[in-house]
């Protein structure tokens, strides 16, 4: 096979490369190497010929498809990286700022403690408490106020409970403002990993597209030769393609992984079909979309944000907006369910390794051996036939 079509050059080459030496991914080399029109005119000159380039343009073709699927993953696992790092920081700015609400507050009761402290060394000052109540009454530190009068022997018993009132006030105040202080410099440590984390995802995303983008010309190419080599069109050959890939990948994929000996709870009932189909519905009307990472919604989604979207809009909350935690909470919730027996509504889970491996996608069942699901980036929101690979023996179950 002659020459041969590489439109984004060497520079696309190194970075998938690298991406993909990164995370163990090895791609055929023979997918860089397409046939030329030249290699298409000369099989044209016999049957047998011709029979092989259409073989070789065909499979081809199917690697293509299989190149982007793991370009995709890296990028997926990267992107759940970027959920969790989100999900620390979000919580984290909520801390932060939960903590400066009740710093405000706790000052604000300490000023009117310390105020009602003065209110009082005003009184003992006009009943004889001599010249040192006199010099507390104007002294500019609060706190130097409230320790010398917790020294003075005329206070009565009110007085004493306004004493220590301050003092409480004044200690919860300052240990609120000491939290306030730690909560906002981790919530910037994790802001900072979260960006990390997000640059890493658009870069995996990045290289990935360069790739599907170079694969992309090169299958154009490919269709247009196959319509020469059997006389049809681009189109017919695309959709043929189209099915040869999935046909393949279909019979390459390893069967459903088997419950394991001890299941995680008892089967759980059947689900609620009306929590269901309103979720089913939500998710149908995403298709199309296009994915972002951490999307979710209105017009943008990730894996996961479209699954918690879909459930929440029939008021079921599912977890996080993260794999791990969509997965967890079904398996704290006793709704865990073998693969085999999944029904509509439930949620199929991938994770690297198998459990407990790197968590990095999840999609929602929909009968007939199909899933939706907001893929990667590039893909839109789509239908598509569940995968074995990665994928846990468990699928959740949402609702009651």
């Amino acid at each position: 096979m002659s020459t041969h079509f590489r439109p984004l050059g060497a520079l696309t080459t190194v970075v998938v490369g690298s991406l993909l030496l990164a995370f163990g991914v090895t791609l055929p080399a023979a997918a860089d190497d397409y046939p030329s029109w030249a290699d298409v005119e000369n099989a044209r000159q016999n049957q047998a010929a011709t029979e092989a380039e259409i073989s070789t343009i065909e499979g081809l073709l199917v690697t293509l498809e299989s190149d982007a699927d793991a370009l995709g993953k890296v990028a997926q696992q990267k992107g759940e990286a970027y959920n969790a790092a989100k999900d620390a920081l979000d919580a984290a700015s909520a801390k932060s700022v939960k903590l400066q609400d009740q710093v405000r507050a706790a000052e604000a009761r300490a000023e009117v403690s310390s105020r009602r402290a003065g209110q009082l060394i005003a009184q003992l000052a006009r009943t004889g408490g001599g010249s040192l109540t006199l010099g507390l009454a104007f002294s500019p530190n609060a706190g130097d106020l409230l320790n010398s009068l917790g020294t003075m022997s005329k206070l009565t018993e009110q007085s004493t409970l306004i004493y220590r009132q301050a003092i409480t006030d004044r200690n919860l105040a300052q240990s609120l403002t000491d939290q306030a202080k730690l909560a906002e410099k981790k919530r910037k440590a994790l802001a900072t990993s979260a960006q990390q984390a997000l640059d890493a995802a658009k870069s995996s995303a990045d290289a990935a597209l360069a790739k599907v983008a170079e694969q992309k010309t090169a299958a154009d190419q490919m269709y247009a030769q196959l319509a020469t080599l059997k006389g049809t069109t681009t189109d017919v050959e695309a959709g043929y393609a189209a099915g040869l890939t999935a046909a393949q990948e279909q019979a390459a994929q390893p069967p459903p992984p088997p419950p394991s000996d001890n299941p995680p709870n008892a089967p759980p009932p059947p689900p609620n079909e009306s929590a269901v189909a309103t979720a089913l519905n939500f998710a149908y009307a995403q298709l199309g979309d296009r994915y972002e990472f951490a999307g979710s919604g209105p017009d943008a989604w990730d894996c996961s944000g479209l699954t918690k979207a879909a459930y929440a809009a029939a008021g079921v909350y599912i977890g996080a907006h993260l794999v791990s935690s969509q997965y967890y909470t079904m398996a704290n919730q006793d709704r865990l369910v073998p693969l085999s027996d999944m029904v509509p509504g439930d949620l199929i889970y991938y994770a690297s390794g198998g459990y407990p491996g790197d968590f990095y996608h999840v999609a929602m069942y929909v009968g007939n051996g199909q899933m939706i699901e907001a893929p990667r980036e590039g893909v839109p929101v789509r239908i598509a036939a569940v995968r074995y690979y990665d994928v846990l023996p468990y699928a959740g179950r949402p609702t009651p």
